[in-house]
């Protein structure tokens, strides 16, 4: 498992509650800023010393609320950078290895994690919307191209969910998704045979969204 994160604290701490749980499980972390093209490059060839992934996860993301009309001059830069660019960086280094030879048991996977965002514009959404509109665009042109090579591509598009985010929002967290229950739907994804693809996973807290 390869995990990567700007905080190296918080990184360290993720890898040892994975080990606690799964302790065969072999961990590898770098602290990476995966808006930046060239860690995000780095990163990835990193990780093809290693061997050749079978599912990669692009969850790097970042929310900046605002309007277009008003919101600060770069916050689309940093949104697209953040939100779509260091999934398309991170695909592109490791895909040609992906596609070279085929994988065992359910096959290769990609999950690109998007947002309800992805699917509906709402009030101060503003460049953050727009980066995940983009997100799932180019989720589903990667399904597209990757159906040959038997790669599966699932765009998946979580509302609300607790995490550290939602901290002290003040919102009751039995109001909103648990982060886990996103993580059970892309392993359930996961598991399915290699004729079968989800190609889109949209989740909501079941009172609606916020």
């Amino acid at each position: 498992m390869f995990l990567c994160a700007r905080n190296g604290q918080q990184l360290n701490d993720t890898a040892a509650a994975i080990k606690a749980q799964f302790p065969s499980c072999t961990i590898h972390t770098k602290v990476v800023d995966m808006s930046i093209k060239a860690e995000v490059l780095a990163f990835g060839n990193w990780c093809l010393q290693f061997g050749i992934p079978d599912i990669l996860i692009n969850n790097a993301g970042q929310f900046i609320p605002g309007a277009v009309h008003n919101e600060e001059e770069g916050v689309i830069e940093k949104m697209i950078e953040t939100n779509l660019y260091s999934a398309y960086h991170l695909t592109r280094t490791l895909l040609p290895k992906m596609m070279e030879q085929p994988s065992i048991g359910s096959g290769r996977h990609v999950f690109n994690i998007c947002s309800i965002a992805s699917l509906q514009a709402y009030s101060n959404g503003g460049s953050y919307s727009i980066s995940k509109f983009a997100m799932l665009g180019f989720s589903k042109n990667l399904r597209e191209e990757m159906k040959p090579y038997h790669i599966k591509v699932t765009a998946v598009m979580p509302g609300a969910a607790y995490t550290d985010s939602w901290a002290g929002s003040g919102i009751d967290e039995k109001r909103i998704m648990e982060a886990d229950d996103v993580a059970k739907m892309v392993y359930a994804a996961s598991q399915l045979s290699p004729q079968a693809c989800v190609e889109e996973i949209v989740m909501r807290p079941q009172l609606g969204d916020l």
